[in-house]
């Protein structure tokens, strides 16, 4: 890689240990990938949040670490709601480990917002603009939807990026690496959780590819295509894909290496594959829910009391916009909770089995949680913690 004399001398340790070290992993990746030089960032997203997930090492290294970021930067959820652990079903041990984690990043002056979904929060991307972001379904969201630039971040290279203010270029920084792979011709009008059962399909089938969508009927909304991404990054590796006429378009010319056809059949069949039935558990927002979700949800629970458990995962600063929503929610005896969600969570393990509107969610709860899981509409999931299925 060529670095400039700043980064170099970043590189022989002339502004501290920490750097150095940050500037090492920043070298490392871009000599594995083939990057040739480094690229500024607008902002970073960190992964490696949930002590469940980062254990005492993870802990100890962050913790070890010296300096401020330098770029706008936000991390993903935790493992508990910081403020409500206790009603989730957290034991003080880890709730302990897990606001040592979060004080170890509010240290190098990341900003304490735990959420998969920082486009709905903050203005941290734009068209073109280089990120360097973590969580799979932010970083399918950035570069699909916004027309950002990001890979996918592991939680120390992320670190690495926000501390030095760059990140290799590399991957889907590049034009050539951000051309459709697949056409995906899609023969049925699609809404709500369809697009969740849409993309686990997909991501099997392409694996790491990128998928261009022809749909037809009316334009997703934001949601759909949050969720849509969200799945496919979770059965697949897929970080970038496109909708014809919806998202921003592929550079230049492109010729897929491969047709897939898919219609209302293949999505009825996971519905029927992964039913909701017997589910002792409804989680929704994976990932977190938005304000226009939140209202939705408050209305199918307008009235209503829940037989059986209903999380409710969003971010602080919705939940704190929209009081009305989340009164509206726990009156019916569901919890709306924040900084954390279903697969990150060591609260989960305790159930057998959880319903879910979201195809990311199907994938995570048994591969993290070790929790059976089943997907249906949202209306579905409502009526299910309600009783009525």
């Amino acid at each position: 890689m060529y670095l400039s004399r700043e980064e170099e001398g970043i590189y022989q340790g002339e502004q501290g240990e920490t750097l150095r070290r940050m500037m090492e992993i920043l070298v490392a990746l871009g000599d594995i990938y083939g990057a040739e030089t480094l690229v500024p960032v607008r902002s970073v997203q960190i992964a490696g949040v949930s002590y469940k997930n980062i254990g005492e090492a993870g802990l100890e290294w962050i913790s070890d670490l010296q300096g401020r970021v330098v770029v706008p930067s936000i991390l993903n959820p935790a493992g508990m709601d910081l403020c409500r652990w206790k009603e989730m079903g957290i034991e003080e041990e880890f709730a302990l480990k897990q606001k040592e984690t979060i004080e170890a990043y509010r240290k190098l002056g990341v900003t304490i917002d735990c959420t998969c979904t920082p486009y709905q929060i903050y203005d941290l991307a734009g068209p073109g603009d280089h990120l360097a972001w973590s969580e799979s379904s932010a970083v399918s969201y950035a570069n699909s939807v916004i027309g950002a630039r990001t890979n996918r971040e592991g939680g120390p290279s992320a670190l690495a990026a926000a501390l030095v203010g760059k990140t290799a270029l590399y991957g889907y920084h590049l034009d050539e690496n951000r051309r459709p792979t697949y056409l995906v011709e899609v023969e049925a009008d699609l809404q709500g959780s369809d697009y969740g059962a849409l993309g686990f399909l997909v991501g099997r089938i392409v694996k790491d590819g990128v998928p261009f969508f022809r749909l037809p009927g009316r334009r997703p909304s934001a949601d759909e295509l949050k969720a849509l991404g969200a799945a496919m990054a979770a059965s697949g590796s897929v970080a970038l894909y496109y909708v014809e006429n919806v998202t921003p378009a592929p550079p230049g010319l492109w010729q897929p290496e491969e047709t897939i056809r898919l219609g209302r059949k293949e999505i009825d069949e996971v519905y029927a594959q992964y039913p909701g039935g017997g589910a002792d558990a409804v989680a929704l927002g994976c990932p977190h829910c938005s304000a226009e979700e939140l209202e939705t949800i408050a209305g199918l629970l307008q009235g209503e009391k829940v037989q059986k458990v209903l999380w409710v995962c969003t971010a602080r600063k919705i939940a704190n916009a929209h009081p009305d929503q989340v009164a509206t929610i726990e009156e019916s005896g569901a919890r709306v909770f924040c900084d954390t969600c279903m697969v990150v969570s060591p609260a989960t393990e305790r159930f057998g089995k959880m319903m879910t509107s979201s195809g990311k969610a199907l994938v995570y709860l048994p591969g993290l949680a070790g929790v059976q899981a089943g997907i249906g509409s949202l209306k579905e999931c409502i009526d299910v913690a309600l009783g009525r299925r």
